[in-house]
């Protein structure tokens, strides 16, 4: 595993955009991945809870990172799909992503991504999506 997490720390850091905002790699394992952001006051919209926009990003980054881990190496979100449950209200997300079926040439994926406020987790979204590997 240290091969495959090395290379996607890696990936993870070499990516504008999510250095732009603030998000971290948080966990890694062979099927799953954890990216988490604070919440600041540029990542919400006008009724001042985080845009759909940046929870998307987030759902879809973690399970392009599950899938990629599950497939071992670069991969690419070949589709995806995100339900909003509620406003993202809080402190923090957190998006925790699994593989949930690996084939050779793609792997399904689904994301649970939670608001924290204080030390409450509160679902907020959920999206799956399908990953394959990056030519």
């Amino acid at each position: 595993m240290n091969d495959i997490e090395s290379f996607a720390r890696q990936v993870f850091d070499s990516q504008p955009f999510s250095q732009f905002i603030g998000a971290q790699l948080t966990d890694l394992a062979r099927d799953s991945a954890e990216l988490t952001l604070p919440i600041v006051e540029y990542l919400k919209q006008q009724h001042g809870f985080v845009h759909g926009g940046v929870i998307s990003y987030l759902a879809d980054n973690a399970i392009t990172f599950a899938g990629g881990l599950a497939l071992n190496g670069n991969a690419l979100t070949a589709e995806f799909k995100i339900n909003y449950l509620r406003p993202a209200i809080g402190d923090s997300l957190i998006a925790r992503a699994k593989a949930r079926s690996i084939g050779k040439r793609q792997a399904v994926c689904q994301c649970e991504v939670y608001v924290v406020d204080g030390n409450e987790e509160k679902l907020c979204a959920l999206a799956q999506g399908t990953i394959v590997p990056s030519p």
